[in-house]
């Protein structure tokens, strides 16, 4: 069972992004697996949440707008960027949003 972010009290931030693939292409899972990898090091990363099935939705949670910059400029951030726009998204769109209130159960 995959567990949920566990994020601190807010506020802080989500990056949601959500897309739909070309097609299947095992790179891709290779290339996703590492973004997580190296996300998790990154200064400000509060965590991460992904499903995908037609449209894949990834939230990734942030302390602040910096980390989420500094993340965005990473060198193999911005490879896998350029990757996804000319080899496996057809649509994508990307989201930030600060999370205010959170509740569980």
């Amino acid at each position: 069972m995959k567990m949920f972010a566990k994020t601190p009290k807010p506020p802080y931030y989500a990056v949601i992004f959500t897309s739909t693939l070309k097609s299947e292409d095992p790179e891709y899972d290779k290339m996703a697996d590492l973004m997580v990898n190296l996300a998790t090091k990154q200064d400000g990363f509060l965590g991460i949440e992904s499903a995908r099935s037609e449209v894949g939705i990834t939230v990734s949670y942030w302390r602040d707008i910096t980390a989420i910059k500094q993340w965005k400029a990473q060198t193999d951030h911005q490879v896998a960027q350029s990757k996804g726009k000319h080899q496996w998204y057809s649509h994508y769109i990307t989201r930030i949003s600060k999370v205010e209130r959170d509740y569980q159960m």
